[in-house]
């Protein structure tokens, strides 16, 4: 039931992986512009269309940008070894070479935000503190635009481009660049993306993308998700998640900004928040030393575990599928220990929980979907099946977490804007593939959502036919249906024959 999204990448990029990928679990594939061209992104995607066609799969496009990231930049590819007590100077001026005494990095105003005693990191995607990749240093002067650091352990950067992360400090770029921009409107236009990923520190960045989208026709139904990392996204959280479709809690960063008896805390009160309001929550960094290892360490399955039992909706994997060695055993080792974990979820007290949060007088909708749920649960379904056109009834099932998963039939609507016709649909069956225990299949756009109950019930047989192939509705099992018949919400149960 719980979704994973995979970033891929140099190791996860062919038709035969991606495929192998698909088939283990991933409903979400991640495209991270902090790295590679748009060409290379572009071949990277036309592999998963491939893989998509062979395995009849769906699977949800996330493209996410750079954003105010501070980078340091190594034109010459060597790695640089960096010894512990000796200086180093950061330094704006992206022309001059990296060495073991000199970094260029990509932001000039790094001497205004720092002082004297500010710790800096520096790393490459796995921020777990195995100081042979990453390195940790004291600001000891600020000299012009170039920073001086006392460099606090030795390691050895690999690679043209690592994170530079400054504890607890305000920087001040825009959340999206020219070059986020140039990429939304080229490459996010041109493949129709999903979902937009962005570092977000406060509401107004969810409303300056969702602005700048909203210009181009092909996005104006892409989700925004807001990434969370670091201390000032914190203290913005409620009204981020007013804002935005979705959060990503991203607890790289967030355990650098935050101490990290800190971080479990955020994660349990941001998972809350996210349930409640009924949007989608995603937890990364889970799995970090299958990059280099077949098994995960027994305390990254109990987290992958625990963050189930919190509530996400899926789990991001980045330099596991990305740069890992073992993509597809990721992604299966993930799913099964998701597996495992939802098989002890307490869902009568979640359920108890999310009513008493919604309060009374209930919405409609709200109410219609909790019925459906509690109905589910009572007569043990096996399934609900859900008629939806804008996604919206389906993903309020899900916010209930049934215990059996929801086929979310999404019948597509035809528009028009006098100048072209367009068939909405796609989308919204796509965008629950990162809803926990949502599956999306897409109706006949012959067959309206509310009409007579005649054609209700060609695509229902649909419906069961899809949930029988997929393995989950037998003979004899009772399902609960909800759908629109005229201006009336409906949920029915039916027990099926042989």
């Amino acid at each position: 039931m719980t979704k994973i999204v995979g970033t891929l990448g140099p190791k996860s990029r062919s038709v035969d992986t991606i495929t192998r990928c698909l088939d283990a679990g991933m409903s979400v594939a991640r495209f991270d512009f902090s790295w590679g061209d748009p060409d290379y992104h572009q071949e990277t995607l036309e592999n998963l269309r491939a893989a998509i066609k062979g395995t009849k799969k769906l699977c949800a496009i996330m493209l996410d940008v750079v954003g105010p990231e501070l980078q340091v930049v190594n034109k010459t590819d060597r790695p640089i070894t960096l010894e512990a007590d000796t200086l180093l100077v950061l330094t704006p001026d992206q022309n001059k070479e990296a060495t073991s005494n000199l970094l260029p990095v990509n932001f000039s105003g790094l001497s205004k935000a720092v002082k004297k005693g500010d710790t800096i990191f520096i790393g490459k995607y796995l921020f777990t503190g195995s100081e042979t990749t990453s390195v940790w240093l004291e600001v000891s002067k600020v000299d012009g635009d170039d920073v001086t650091c006392v460099i606090k352990n030795d390691a050895t950067l690999s690679g043209s481009l690592y994170t530079l992360h400054v504890s607890q400090i305000r920087i001040d770029l825009p959340t999206l660049t020219d070059k986020d921009k140039q990429v939304i409107r080229t490459w996010g236009v041109q493949n129709k993306i999903d979902f937009l990923v962005l570092y977000t520190r406060h509401a107004e960045d969810v409303r300056h993308a969702r602005e700048f989208i909203s210009k181009f026709e092909d996005l104006k139904q892409t989700h925004i998700f807001a990434k969370i990392e670091n201390v000032e996204g914190l203290k913005h959280f409620d009204e981020i998640l007013r804002e935005a479709d979705g959060i990503i809690v991203s607890r790289g960063n967030l355990g650098i900004d935050l101490p990290p008896e800190k971080v479990f805390l955020f994660q349990k009160a941001a998972i809350y928040k996210c349930n409640m309001a009924g949007k989608p929550v995603v937890v990364t960094r889970v799995v970090d030393t299958m990059t280099d290892n077949l098994r995960p360490t027994r305390a990254e399955a109990t987290d992958v575990a625990n963050a189930v039992l919190d509530g996400t909706d899926a789990i991001l994997l980045g330099a596991e599928t990305l740069t890992g060695l073992y993509p597809v055993e990721t992604i299966s080792t993930v799913g099964k220990i998701c597996a495992e974990a939802e098989k002890v979820y307490n869902q009568d007290l979640y359920f108890k929980k999310t009513v008493k949060y919604v309060g009374e007088p209930m919405s409609h909708i709200e109410s219609i979907a909790s019925s459906a749920v509690r109905a589910a649960v009572k007569v043990k379904a096996s399934v609900i099946i859900c008629f939806t056109s804008s996604g919206r009834a389906a993903r309020l099932l899900a916010k209930y977490r049934p215990t059996m998963p929801v086929i979310s039939v999404v019948v597509p609507q035809l528009k028009t804007n006098q100048l072209r016709w367009t068939f909405t649909g796609a989308f919204q069956a796509r965008q629950s593939l990162i809803v926990r225990g949502l599956f999306p299949m897409l109706a006949d756009p012959r067959h309206p959502s509310e009409s007579s109950s005649a054609t209700n019930e060609s695509i229902l047989k649909v419906a069961l036919d899809h949930g029988k192939a997929l393995g989950v509705i037998k003979s004899h099992d009772r399902v609960v249906v909800c759908q629109k018949v005229g201006d009336s919400s409906v949920v029915k149960i039916i027990e099926l024959e042989d």
